[in-house]
Order: C-alpha cells, then structure tokens, then sequence
C-alpha cells in the first residue's frame, strides 16, 4: 500500500522505495519464470520438429533402398551410396544403421563400416522398437547432434520376396528371410540442433539482457526515489525553516532589510515601513538607494570596506522633511564557504525612546520645580499679606485721586497677582489627588464651552463643537478636566486676536476618549512647541507659564496623553486620549 502524506491541505502520494523494488523483484521472477517457460517450450518444439524430420529422412532412405531393391535388385553398396547421398542434405550430420549389437553396416562416413558402436542402443537389453526415439549425442567436443533412431524397416518389406532369386546373396546381411528381431537393424540419423540452441540461446541472452536492464532499473528506481525523497526531505526542511524564518522576520520589533549578491532589495517587514514611512512594497529587485538615502545615511562606505556597523545612532531622512532618529546595525552576510551572499540593515525606532527620555528628564525636573516651589510659596505668602494689608492701610489714608492712594492700589493689585502665582505654583507643586466619578465627557466640553463663550463672542470667535453622539460615560474627576479644558479654550481664544474659529471635536474608539481643541490662530513656532509644558515657559507678555503645565498634569493624572501640533500662521491642535476606564 503506497503512503499518503498532507501537504498544504493536499494529499500526495510518495511510494517506499521498498515497494519499487518489490515491484522489480516481482516483475523480475515473472520475466525469468516466463523466459524458463519459453526455453522449456522452445526446447519441446526444437525436438518435435528434430524428431519428425529425423523420422522423415530414416522413412526416406527406407523407400528409397526398398525401391531400388524390388525394381533395380539393390544391393549393400547401393544402401551405402544412397545414405551417402542423402546425408549431403542441409542439417544431416550423419545417418547410420547398424544391427542390435551396434554394427556399422552403412553409414555416411564410410570409415564406420564395419566398426561397432559403443556403447550399444540396446545394451541394456532392451528390445528395438519401430517407435521413434531420439538422443542428444555429443560428437565431439565442439558439436552435438540430435539423434533420432528406430528399427530400419526395410528387412521386413523385403523378406520372403527377392531374396530367393539369388541376386542379392553377396548382400545376405541386408536381406537375410531369416533375420527376426534378435537380428533387426537399426538406423540412425544425426541432425545438426545448432540453429535451434542458437535460437535458445539468443531469447536467453534477451532474457538475461531484459532481467539485466529490469534490475538496473530497480536500481535506478530506488537511488531516484531516495534523491527524491531526500529532495523532497530537503526542500520541505527548507520551506519549514524559510516559514520560521519569514515569521521571525514578520515579529522583528524591529526594521530590517536585507539584499542580495547583487545589492537588490530581497527582504525586508512591515516595521521598516513603519519606521522609514517608505512603501517597499515594490522594493524587491531594486537597488536600497533608489528608495532609501543616498548612501544609507552614510553607512555604504563601511559596508564596502566588510565592515560591520553595531548600533549606530543618527538621524535619517528617508522622506522629505521628516528626520528620523534611528539606531542602525548593519553587515555583509558571508556564507560557510566565505562567499558574500548579501547585506543586512537593522533600523531601530529611537523616537519613541527619546521621547520617554524627555519625559522623565521633565518629570525629574518638574519634581525638582515642585520640591522649590512648594517651599519658595510658603516663605513669600506671608510677607505678601504683610504687605497687602500695609498697602490696604496707606491707601484708606491717602486722599481720593492722589497719586500716593494709586500707588498703594497698584501695590495692593500686583500683591494679588503675585498671591494667584503662588496659588498655581502650590497647585502645580501639591500631588495631583482626584476624586473620580463617572462623568459624561461630551457635557464637560459643552460647560467648558459655555465658561468662554462671552469672551469669544467679546474677540468676534466662533466656537464649534463636533462631539461624538456616543454617550458612554468615562470614569474622571469632572472638576479637574474642567480646568484642564477650560486652559486650554482661553490659550486658544488668546492666540486669535483677530477672531477667528475654535473647534472642539471628540470621539471614542479602543476604550479611550480623545479630544481635539483646534485655534486657528497665529501657531506655535517649531522651537517653542518642545517647551510649552514647562513651567513658567510663556510666549504671553502677562502669562505665569504655569496653566499648560498643569494642564499636562491633569491628564497625565488621569492616566491620558498630551499631544500638540501647530503650524504658524495656520494654528493649534492640542489633542488629549483619555482612557474610559483608568487601570488605577
């Protein structure tokens, strides 16, 4: 039974080579059985047809010497001449008759007249008979003969007819009327079986060619099939372990292309296109500078030179005006016999790596401000009620319209300023506690809204609000994104001086909230957008530098993030993601 195999959902068949070559032994002893078959059947036909014809020839010697000894009173020399004649016959080796003790009384070899055959046909004591019989006789070493044999008729058509006359006394051997069976001749025709063994040998000779070629063939099966399973073996290895391989490529956290022998794009995953923001996807066949930065960054001349590169920083810009930092590893591949076979390119994303780094060096500075902060606050409050309660004093003394009574108002205005600076830098300083409730996000936008829509109308603004009409409710301390929301709208109204639109946009998607605050005011220039979260950082002339810090506070509170985009001259996005249900 031939084995199956699945393979891709298909089934296959792949015989043992076992079995092929049981088919071959098989076929091998029906062939050798057959050719036995037809050297036993050809060997039948050969002494059928040796046989008859020797029967033929001994029948035509006998009517021939009966013939002539009734009509032409033949003799012993006539029987000679005639066996003489016809053993001159294609195929007739010899013909021979001799008496029952083997005799020779005629014979084409006239050399055996007279002489006896050893050993006798009838020397075992068996009587003659007229039946037809036959023998192979070798002659000598070189030929054999067929011989076929019987009692030589002649005697007893003869007796009692013309020996009387007299004629035929010199010959009485021959045409004895007294001769019985105990005197019988016997005669004795050697035909030639060579043409017959030939024929014998040459479908042996075939036999053996067709066996010889039958086992070649087994052979040749089987080593086929061995390299056939073997390659099969081979090549199902090296699909398992491309699939691994194209797996592991595809799970890479990492960017990676690789070329082949001649500098062509072979390989390369879904996150190099991520990092690199090119489509490789016609890549493949081409050379990396024709999609990539000339030089690789700079990495090709190391590459020439066999050298490896091992987590090289730098910056690429493998799009127009978008500079990537990276992490590049890059090398030749030799294989085992030292052959170059290709390059390969490892890009590491390191933006989202800076990006943490920048976090914590402003946590960690952010900390450091709220540790001063917190104790700077505390120094200078009482001295400023001091001094307000002072100013308050002086101003009840001074008359109405002095200029001593507006200095004191002054004095008593910039006190409280400085007392609210110091509220927002205790508040920036103090740990964010919230008190967290569901709330619907949408109605906390909407009072946002509300709070700054006097002002708006006021700068000739146009508020519009875009919320998603999905309601679920997120848990959050409403009060503390109120703040939060209500910054942000005043910084945009504050940046259009000139009117303008505020959009308010939210939506939900992946368990998280998320909020686009849009101005289409003047815009934040490139250089100020990675500092507009520190403290006391402010492009206003009366601004504390303190509201998008604690801004930023209050959604990093609520496990969210803080996003800004800005285009100057175009205006501002702040987008904030909040999750609907915090892990804390």
């Amino acid at each position: 039974m031939i084995p199956k195999q699945k393979h891709d959902g298909r089934w296959s068949l792949h015989p043992s080579p076992w079995i092929i070559i049981g088919w071959v032994v098989i076929l091998l002893i029906v062939v050798v059985v057959l050719a036995l078959q037809n050297y036993s059947r050809e060997k039948q036909y050969m002494s059928r047809i040796l046989e008859e014809k020797g029967a033929v020839i001994a029948g035509a010697i006998e009517a021939g010497a009966r013939t002539g000894m009734m009509g032409m009173m033949w003799g012993g020399k006539q029987v000679q001449t005639l066996i003489e004649e016809t053993a001159l016959l294609p195929g007739i080796l010899y013909i021979t008759v001799t008496n029952r003790d083997g005799l020779v009384q005629a014979s084409s070899n006239r050399k055996l007249v007279g002489t006896r055959l050893t050993p006798s046909l009838f020397a075992t004591g068996a009587q003659p008979s007229e039946a037809i019989r036959w023998r192979f006789k070798d002659i000598d070493n070189q030929q054999q003969s067929f011989e076929v044999f019987r009692i030589f008729k002649l005697i007893a058509k003869l007796d009692g007819m013309h020996c009387q006359g007299g004629m035929m006394m010199q010959d009485n051997d021959w045409c004895s009327p007294q001769e019985t069976d105990s005197g019988a001749k016997v005669i004795l025709v050697g035909l030639d079986p060579k043409p017959f063994q030939d024929a014998i040998r040459e479908d042996i000779r075939n036999t053996a060619i067709i066996s010889g070629i039958l086992v070649l063939l087994g052979i040749g099966g089987f080593i086929s099939l061995f390299w056939l399973q073997s390659y099969r073996t081979t090549q199902r290895s090296l699909q398992d372990t491309s699939a691994i391989a194209e797996q592991v490529v595809k799970s890479l956290p990492v960017g990676l292309v690789a070329t082949d022998k001649d500098g062509k794009i072979s390989l390369y995953n879904k996150v190099a296109e991520q990092i690199t923001g090119l489509d490789l996807m016609h890549a493949k066949g081409n050379d990396p500078e024709s999609i990539m930065p000339v030089t690789l960054c700079g990495l090709r001349e190391y590459l020439d030179r066999g050298e490896s590169i091992s987590e090289k920083e730098m910056e690429c810009e493998f799009i127009a005006d978008k500079i990537v930092p990276v992490s590049i590893s890059a090398s030749n591949i030799v294989n085992e016999e030292g052959n170059f076979v290709g390059q390969v390119l490892i890009i590491r994303d390191l933006g989202e790596i800076r990006r943490l780094e920048e976090e914590v060096r402003r946590k960690e500075k952010l900390a450091a401000i709220g540790g001063l902060a917190a104790g700077v606050a505390h120094e200078i409050r009482n001295p400023l009620s001091s001094i307000k309660g002072i100013a308050s004093y002086y101003k009840g003394k001074f008359a109405d319209g002095s200029d001593d009574k507006e200095m004191a108002v002054v004095m008593i205005e910039e006190v409280d300023r400085l007392g609210r600076v110091i509220s927002q830098l205790l508040e920036f300083a103090r740990p964010a506690e919230l008190n967290l409730r569901p709330a619907n996000l949408n109605e906390i936008l909407e009072h946002s809204a509300r709070l700054v829509k006097q002002e708006a109308i006021a700068k000739n603004i146009q508020i519009d609000l875009n919320l998603t009409p999905k309601g679920e409710p997120a848990v959050v301390d409403p009060d503390r994104l109120t703040q939060c929301f209500l910054n942000l709208c005043l910084n945009g109204l504050q940046a259009m001086e000139n009117g303008g639109r505020l959009t308010i946009s939210s939506f939900i998607g992946n368990g998280n909230f998320a909020i686009d605050i849009k101005d289409s005011g003047s815009g934040i220039s490139a250089d100020d957008l990675a500092k507009i979260f520190d403290p006391y950082f402010t492009t206003k002339t009366k601004g504390t530098g303190l509201g998008l810090a604690i801004v930023h506070k209050i959604v990093e509170a609520h496990q969210g993030q803080v996003k800004v985009r800005s285009t100057l001259g175009q205006g501002t996005v702040f987008s904030i993601i909040l999750p609907l249900r915090p892990t804390r």
